[in-house]
């Protein structure tokens, strides 16, 4: 829903888009594209979007973010993969949600090229953080990378009726990520921290971070802090 009502959490996005210049594509990493084996990667000149989700109203059904992709970006980033020893293929397939959604608000003319990359499985942190590391070369020709999930993310737990704020176990998961970060940690440990079994049931949605971290480096910067029906953390950080 946030891609209908986006809120503080959107014009944050479309203030860090607007102070983007120059960029010639973007990167993202998806919580919503698992691929057994290697790292895929979108490579449709015209990918298009996947409405990959059901049981919400007309009007999300009807959005579109009409993005090139980039044949030549992705093979850049497969062979950087590969030079990194990972291995990676090109795949033709739309973009989903979890990119199409915050690249609306971030980037809302759709006029730079979209390459998203999958989640392996199986998968770690390390492997993760190692393909961060090896994408971030991208960085210096104005590519901009980014991960697409969620701190908190527990479907189970929501509150719909958003009756109070974030739930202890979420706000103590959201606070020990945000603290290793700031220490230049690089979370690898996260299934120790308090409230992980709460907040992270299922690794996807924070698994995004790890490549931003890989290509990041540095501790980021928060650029937003909310929540959604109290399991859910819009968390947004910025590598510089």
């Amino acid at each position: 829903m946030l891609a209908l009502e986006g809120g503080s959490w959107g014009q944050t996005l479309g203030a860090q888009g607007r102070a983007l210049k120059g960029l010639r594509g973007v990167l993202v990493c998806s919580a919503h594209w698992e691929t057994p084996g290697p790292f895929h990667l979108t490579s449709a000149p015209r990918p298009g979007i996947l409405h990959d989700f059901s049981g919400f109203p007309d009007a999300l059904f009807d959005l579109d973010y009409p993005a090139l992709g980039s044949p030549l970006l992705a093979r850049k980033a497969a062979d950087l993969l590969a030079t990194a020893g990972l291995d990676a293929v090109l795949e033709p397939r739309p973009l989903d949600h979890g990119t199409w959604v915050p690249l609306r608000y971030l980037l809302p003319d759709a006029e730079v090229p979209v390459v998203q990359l999958s989640l392996p499985r199986p998968r770690t942190p390390a492997l993760l953080l190692a393909a961060g590391r090896a994408l971030a070369a991208l960085r210096q020709t104005a590519v901009l990378i980014v991960g697409s999930g969620g701190i908190v993310h527990n479907l189970g737990r929501l509150d719909w009726a958003e009756a109070s704020g974030p739930r202890p176990w979420a706000e103590a998961f959201d606070s020990w990520v945000r603290a290793e970060l700031a220490a230049g940690h690089d979370l690898s440990d996260w299934r120790t921290a308090p409230g992980a079994a709460e907040s992270v049931p299922t690794s996807e949605h924070l698994d995004p971070l790890f490549v931003a971290l890989g290509a990041g480096g540095a501790p980021p910067e928060v650029l937003f802090d909310g929540w959604q029906l109290g399991s859910l953390s819009l968390t947004i950080y910025r590598f510089a």
